[in-house]
């Protein structure tokens, strides 16, 4: 069964008296533990769609299903707690908390949204921060690391609460090339091992090179299909 399944789904958005089609009959279908990308220029409806994904927005017609969920019949509360136990989240601009630890800031999903034992967390919290090769640096705040090394942790936080999915939305946008790719990485071993799937918003040709399967939006539409290599970069 697929993981994420669209059919005719459409959002419309109230301007004024002007009614602006943000997405128009999208149909997509996207599998357990893959690595996808939705591409397009500013406006094409990325975000709107990645919005609907996350179950933050709702469609105005067709259906959306995530997980074997028919996400627009979720309420906000039930909402908010699909989300914390499915779906993890990653931005371009990191989204740490300056207040924390690089250690608290991964462990921040695990306290607001799940009833995890101390002694769980912990041990999430470390196994995932060696993963992204970030388990040196636990103890410091995000103005103390580099922005690939805040880009990692952001990676171990969304990974945290064991989701299916994981939203990534320009996450390299402010990454240079070579760190770019060591957190491309660093989500194909987390794809491979974990069996997560991984959707990108992206104009970065960089994980556009990397993804499985490219999803091209134009106008609100899905106007291509490609396949991409897939296989990490080397």
């Amino acid at each position: 069964m697929s993981l994420i399944f669209a059919q005719d789904l459409t959002k419309v958005y109230a301007l004024g008296e002007q009614r602006v089609e943000a997405l128009r009959s999208v149909n997509f279908a996207v599998e357990p533990s893959s690595f996808v990308s939705f591409v397009g220029p500013s406006g094409s409806g990325k975000t709107t769609l990645l919005n609907l994904i996350g179950c933050m927005d709702k469609p105005t017609s067709g259906s959306l299903r995530v997980a074997g969920i028919d996400t627009s019949s979720l309420s906000r509360r039930e909402a908010a707690e699909f989300r914390g136990k499915n779906l993890g989240f990653i931005f371009q601009d990191f989204n740490l908390m300056s207040v924390l630890t690089v250690y608290e800031n991964v462990e921040y999903p695990l306290l607001v949204v799940q009833n995890v034992s101390a002694a769980e967390r912990k041990e999430r919290i470390l196994t995932l921060l060696d993963t992204v090769g970030m388990l040196d640096q636990k103890d410091k705040h995000p103005d103390q690391i580099s922005g690939g090394q805040k880009q990692r942790v952001a990676v171990a936080r969304a990974l945290v609460t064991n989701p299916s999915l994981v939203l990534a939305d320009e996450p390299t946008a402010n990454l240079d090339s070579k760190t770019a790719f060591r957190v491309i990485d660093t989500m194909h071993k987390m794809k491979d091992e974990l069996g997560v799937t991984f959707i990108f918003s992206t104009h970065d040709r960089k994980i556009v090179g990397e993804v499985e399967t490219i999803y091209t939006l134009t106008d609100g539409m899905i106007t291509g299909k490609a396949s991409g290599k897939g296989g990490g970069h080397v």
